[in-house]
C-alpha cells in the first residue's frame, strides 16, 4: 500500500505540475509585457500580450492591455483605414474582456477608450453610435471603481466633444438617444480635474485641460497647465508626443 500510495501521490503531483508551470509562464510573460511598456516599447508589449492570449484566451489583464494598446497605437497609423483597423481590434478585445468580467472597471474603460478613438476617426452615424457608447462605458467604469482616473478622463473628453458637435451631429445624437444628452464644457473641465486629482502624473489630461480652458477663452489658465505638463517626467510611451503637441499649443495660446 505504501508503494501504491507513493505512486498515486507522484502521479497527482505530475498532473498538476504543467498547470503550475503554465501559470508561472503566464506571470513571467505579464511581467515582461509590463517591462516593455515601461521601456516605451508599446508594439513589442502588444505582441507579448497577444502571446499570453494564445495560451490563455480569457486572461483579463492581457485582454484589457491588448485593447488599450491597440487604441494607443492606432493613433500612430498613417492612414485612416489602418487607424480604424486598430480601433476595431481595440473594440474586439474590450468586448472579450467584458465577456470575461462585465463588472471589471478596466474592461469598461478600455471599451470607452476604443469607442472614443473610433468616434474621432469616424463621421455620421458611425461616429454617433460610438459617441453613445463612450458615455455608457465610461460612466460604468467610474461606478465600478470611483478611483479610475481613466474613466473620468474619457467622460470628460465625451463632454468636451459632444458640447462642440455641429448642428447636424447634434441632430443625429438626438435621434440616437431620443433626446439630446446634457454635455457641457464646464462638466468636461470638472471631470478632467477629477482625473488629475486621482493621477497627477497623467500627462494627456493636462493637454486636454489646456484645450478646454482655451475654448473657455482663458488662455492664461491653458498655458499654466501646459507649462506644468512640460516640466513633468515621461511615464508612458505616449508622453513624448503629448509634450510635442503641448509645445505647439503653448505657442498658439501666447
Amino acid at each position: 500500500m505504501g508503494k501504491i500510495g507513493s505512486t498515486i501521490g507522484l502521479l497527482l503531483f505530475l498532473s498538476i505540475l504543467p498547470f503550475e508551470n503554465n501559470a508561472q509562464d503566464i506571470n513571467t510573460l505579464l511581467k515582461d509585457a509590463q517591462q516593455l511598456e515601461n521601456a516605451f516599447k508599446q508594439p513589442e508589449a502588444l505582441q507579448k500580450y497577444l502571446d499570453i492570449l494564445r495560451h490563455q484566451p480569457n486572461n483579463l489583464t492581457a485582454l484589457v492591455k491588448t485593447s488599450e494598446l491597440y487604441s494607443i497605437l492606432g493613433k500612430h497609423q498613417h492612414t485612416k483605414d489602418k487607424q480604424k483597423e486598430y480601433y476595431r481590434n481595440a473594440r474586439t478585445y474590450a468586448q472579450k474582456a467584458l465577456q470575461v468580467n462585465g463588472n471589471s472597471s478596466d474592461a469598461n474603460v478600455v471599451m470607452a477608450i476604443a469607442m472614443g478613438r473610433m468616434a474621432l476617426a469616424s463621421s455620421g452615424e458611425e461616429k454617433i453610435k460610438a459617441v453613445k457608447d463612450i458615455k455608457t462605458y465610461s460612466e460604468k467604469s467610474i461606478h465600478l471603481d470611483p478611483n479610475n482616473f481613466k474613466g473620468y478622463h474619457v467622460l470628460a473628453k465625451w463632454h468636451y466633444e459632444v458640447s462642440d458637435l455641429t448642428s447636424v451631429e447634434k441632430w443625429l445624437v438626438k435621434v440616437a438617444y431620443e433626446a439630446l444628452p446634457k454635455a457641457s464644457l464646464d462638466d468636461a473641465i470638472k471631470y478632467f480635474e477629477k482625473s488629475r486629482q486621482l493621477n497627477p502624473s497623467f500627462l494627456l489630461n493636462y493637454l486636454e485641460l489646456a484645450k478646454a480652458w482655451h475654448r473657455k477663452e482663458n488662455d492664461k489658465k491653458a498655458r499654466e497647465f501646459l507649462e506644468v505638463m512640460l516640466k513633468m517626467p515621461n511615464k508612458i510611451g505616449e508622453d513624448a508626443s503629448i509634450k510635442a503637441k503641448g509645445k505647439k499649443l503653448l505657442e498658439e495660446y501666447k
